[in-house]
């Protein structure tokens, strides 16, 4: 123990062992996290697997099947074998007006919460006079009587009414299913008439009542596509491949406009088989619950070192700087209780929103670090030092948090200003001569 005690680079050695010790919980915090947030996506996917998932729309499309004769390779045996092969040519709407309201809900599950929705849109729109040659389809091999309009559905659990086709003047219905993947996975489909030498075109319409979670998203299958949204939801956030044209957001409600050509996207009007993709193109919103407070407790865990080495930094000084020891043990148990701040913030951010819950648990923090203080150095007002310093870096790392888009350049000038600082109540000591001898003394 004298040794400990007189030796001050032995001490230095100690407290930076303590230091890296101590990063192994933060990493342990860390996993905590990741974990519970695991448990929250879990909790969304059983809310979203009961009532329906994130919904893409995509359609209406008109496919027409025709057959080929094809090739097809026999790896086995190294043979070929021409095969009559059923194909589809899609052809896409030329004006389509989607508009629709979004009603939202708040789902529980244990402590965590879903936003999902009930959804009401109305589509309308038009297909153009059919130009075939523009296709390299022999059009005596088209199946006109099986023409089928599809319309892609991601989840089709959330569909809440019977689904009809208005198609010029005759109403059909919508069936399970699509004839094809080449285009959409999930949907429904409804066989329509067509005819060989259309000039007119076709007009359709339907009402669709839609049932989702979070996200519901629109692929811009019209020449044009005209896409209005409303919702009485404060929080939307758009995403995908187009951003609103225009859009008010309000404290209670938003309302959001898409305008898109086809010149805006990579595939054309028509085509044969499975040459395009059509996903890449989809755009739409998310409603967002307030911002996940786990995300910000990991950026917050992320700063531990700074939180451990800034306050054992600051311990230090007051042993050279006041000839007052200070043991490792008391070291690592103010190390850990830094730690505590950790899961006090997870833990109460689950049931507040993290402002609140950085501002308790970093209170309490420093009241039990400030009593401590007190007990172990008998230094008047010195803790008060010691916690108004803490006080400061619990405040840069808050304010870190809250300027995301700016929080490398207000950390590093911390980080600066805190260098700084050391440097300069550091500049007069003689590292070299310097001892733990008087602190002994003191201490005895």
């Amino acid at each position: 123990m004298s040794t400990l005690k007189n030796n001050l680079y032995i001490k230095i050695a100690v407290i930076i062992f303590l230091s890296i010790v101590l990063l192994i919980p933060a990493a342990l915090i860390k996993g905590l996290i990741e974990e519970r947030e695991s448990t929250q996506t879990e909790a969304f996917s059983e809310i979203s697997s009961k009532w329906g998932g994130a919904q893409t729309i995509s359609g209406p499309i008109l496919a027409i099947p025709f057959t080929k004769l094809m090739r097809i390779a026999n790896t086995a045996d190294s043979t070929t074998k021409v095969e009559q092969v059923k194909q589809y040519v899609y052809i896409l709407p030329k004006k389509l007006n989607y508009d629709g309201r979004i009603l939202p809900e708040i789902r529980n599950r244990g402590i965590y919460d879903v936003a999902v929705y009930n959804s009401t849109l109305t589509a309308t729109g038009s297909f153009e006079p059919i130009n075939f040659s523009t296709l390299d389809v022999d059009t005596s091999k088209l199946q006109f009587d099986k023409a089928e309009v599809i319309l892609g559905i991601y989840d089709l659990r959330g569909i809440d009414k019977q689904l009809s086709l208005q198609w010029n003047n005759t109403t059909l219905q919508f069936n399970a299913g699509v004839p094809s993947d080449d285009v959409v996975s999930s949907g429904v489909s409804a066989p329509v008439t067509i005819e060989k030498n259309d000039t007119a075109g076709y007009s359709f319409s339907f009402t669709l009542s839609l049932k989702g979670s979070q996200y519901m998203q629109f692929t811009p299958l019209g020449k044009t596509t005209d896409v209005a949204i409303q919702s009485p939801w404060p929080n939307p956030s758009f995403s995908g491949s187009f951003l609103p044209d225009s859009k008010t957001v309000t404290d209670t409600s938003f309302s959001a406009n898409w305008n898109i050509l086809h010149l805006n996207r990579k595939y054309p009007q028509t085509w044969v088989g499975n040459k395009y993709t059509i996903e890449e193109s989809a755009f739409g919103l998310n409603l967002l619950l307030p911002v996940d407070n786990y995300q910000k407790v990991l950026r917050c865990v992320k700063y531990a070192i700074l939180f451990i080495a800034f306050t054992f930094l600051v311990f230090f000084f007051i042993e050279v700087l006041n000839k007052t020891f200070i043991h490792p043990v008391q070291y690592l148990l103010v190390g850990l209780s830094l730690l505590i701040f950790f899961t006090l913030l997870l833990s109460l951010s689950e049931h507040t929103n993290f402002n609140a819950a950085y501002i308790i648990a970093a209170l309490a923090t420093l009241t039990l670090i400030g009593g401590y203080v007190k007990a172990i150095l008998h230094v008047k007002n010195l803790w008060l030092f010691v916690v108004g310093l803490l006080s400061i870096l619990y405040t840069f790392i808050f304010v870190i948090m809250q300027l995301q888009d700016y929080a490398l350049l207000i950390g590093s000038i911390g980080l600066f200003i805190i260098l700084a600082v050391c440097m300069y109540f550091s500049r007069r000591i003689d590292w070299y001569s310097l001892s733990m001898e008087e602190t002994s003394t003191e201490q005895r």
